[in-house]
């Protein structure tokens, strides 16, 4: 009887050292593509370098996109319009007051030269938001959504952007005269406003809402450029990015 106990725990030892060995080979064995070749499991290290190498290249995509002539004023997703909140003003000086109306498209075509000229200042903010991704925030990123990466950069780097652009947009804007412009329209405008019922003056702060929707159309560029990477093959320029994105095929 005792030697029918250990022949049955050697049996279960066995058994329990097969059933792990098969554990670790159905980990570690590598998968295989479509087309039936071998492919190892993604290492972190490749994670977090595929992750950095996308978002390089999205940012630097969407950075030249931006930071050319017509880059926000030639394209219709992202060109900076006439101030929503003064859009009673706009409509007041385009129906009475003849002389000021050139000024008006002269204001939003300049205030999209200011964004073209300030873009350049996100490439360093970017690359510090990328160099300090964590293996955590890669894998979040990689399982996530479309624009994960996008919002990502946004919560690291939207603040810094704005406080880097705006300083730029206000020079960029007093520089192409998008300034001058304004205060064309708010000197004749404003004084009208007070003395007309039914008409507000301007106070929009010209920097600040050129700065935002320049922002905005940045990280509307870095989502699209995002999307591409993710899904079309042709996008993914290097081995690293055809690795890892590839893996969500």
């Amino acid at each position: 009887m005792l030697n029918d106990n250990r022949f049955g725990k050697k049996q279960s030892f066995i058994t329990g050292v097969i059933l792990l060995f098969t554990l670790m080979l159905s980990i570690t064995l590598p998968s295989c593509d479509e087309e039936g070749n071998f492919v190892l499991p993604l290492t972190e290290a490749e994670i977090i370098q595929g992750l950095k190498e996308a978002l390089k290249v999205g940012t630097d995509n969407s950075v030249a996109l931006t930071n050319r002539q017509d880059g926000y004023y030639g394209n219709d997703l992202i060109k900076i319009p006439w101030p929503a909140e003064a859009a009673g003003a706009y409509n007041f000086i385009n129906t009475n007051l003849p002389n000021l109306r050139p000024v008006l498209d002269e204001v939003v075509l300049k205030m999209n030269r200011g964004a073209e000229e300030a873009s350049a200042k996100a490439k360093p903010i970017f690359i510090d938001a990328v160099m300090a991704m964590t293996i955590e925030d890669a894998r979040g990123i990689l399982n996530g959504t479309d624009n994960a990466a996008t919002m990502y950069l946004h919560e690291k780097t939207y603040q810094s952007l704005h406080d880097a652009f705006k300083p730029d947009i206000f020079d960029a804007l007093e520089s192409v005269g998008a300034a001058t412009a304004w205060n064309s329209i708010t000197s004749v405008y404003n004084p009208l406003a007070q003395w007309t019922p039914g008409i507000d003056p301007i106070n929009t702060d010209l920097a600040d809402y050129t700065t935002t929707k320049a922002l905005d159309g940045l990280f509307l560029m870095l989502a699209e450029e995002e999307l591409k990477i993710r899904t079309d093959p042709a996008a993914r320029i290097n081995d690293i990015l055809e690795r890892v994105f590839g893996s969500l095929d």
